[in-house]
């Protein structure tokens, strides 16, 4: 039986601007992303999304970004190496120290936004990531699509889960279509879930250029920051659900795959 874990980036209200319907996500899912700072989230929003995930048995994991407030963490920004690093750094530790005082700990990091697309082709990044993870805490899991974050990770020995986002068009190269770009972001629920059940039982997406995606995925994102968040979410997890297809916390999925 096909096995597949489900996350969602939460936490990324700001102050008493509010972003997503976390809670009514937060029952679909067996992770979560939570913001960290730096393009959402504040200690409030930080802390009540950390005891909301406790309280539902929900995974935590930090979800670091440039610090990019005012663009949503979605701008290039020309950023060293280091600072890469020690802005992740930063972001763990401060998601580390609210997951602790809610008696647990934060279980995956996964980079957000611009950051999260550039790890994906900028060696110098991927390596700043995994220099942060690795001095932090290596038994971290760190989330990515298949590129030069999740083959840095796996060469420095870190557990890696690879992320499918089925509202994303891809390219054929396997990078996302960027958000500028008609077409990128896919809205329909029926459309969402379809794509998430061919992902996960076929292991391929279709590109929008040709040609078929191959992604192994052990983790599904559904995107929280949108009206249609939780409709999308219970489509795409009944639609698995349907098709066979079991809904399990990420270190289960990533020990099936260990065993198969």
């Amino acid at each position: 039986m096909p096995r597949i874990d489900l996350v969602a980036d939460l936490g990324e209200s700001f102050g008493a601007w509010t972003m997503g319907a976390d809670e009514a996500i937060l029952d679909l899912l067996t992770s979560a992303n939570v913001a960290c700072g730096f393009h959402a989230g504040d200690p409030r929003t930080m802390d009540l999304t950390v005891r909301r995930c406790v309280e539902r048995g929900v995974a935590i994991g930090a979800h670091p970004s440039f610090p990019d407030v005012v663009g949503f963490g979605r701008r290039a920004m020309d950023l060293t190496a280091d600072e890469v690093r020690t802005d992740t750094i930063y972001q763990l530790g401060a998601l580390s120290a609210f997951a602790a005082a809610h008696g647990t700990t934060v279980s995956h990091l996964a980079p957000h936004g611009r950051l999260g697309n550039l790890v994906a082709t900028r060696p110098d990044y991927a390596e700043a990531v995994v220099d942060a993870v690795d001095a932090v805490d290596p038994s971290l899991v760190v989330l990515a699509q298949d590129g030069c974050l999740a083959d840095a990770a796996r060469a420095r020995g870190l557990a890696v889960g690879i992320v499918g986002i089925a509202d994303r068009a891809y390219r054929a190269d396997g990078t996302l279509v960027p958000r500028s770009e008609p077409g990128a972001v896919i809205h329909d629920a029926a459309t969402i879930a379809a794509r998430t059940v061919q992902l996960v039982t076929e292991g391929y997406l279709d590109a929008v250029d040709g040609g078929r995606v191959p992604v192994r995925a052990d983790t599904i994102l559904l995107h929280g920051d949108n009206p249609a968040a939780v409709e999308n979410a219970r489509a795409v997890r009944s639609a698995l659900l349907a098709a066979g297809v079991e809904i399990a916390p990420l270190a289960q999925v990533l020990a099936a795959r260990v065993l198969s």
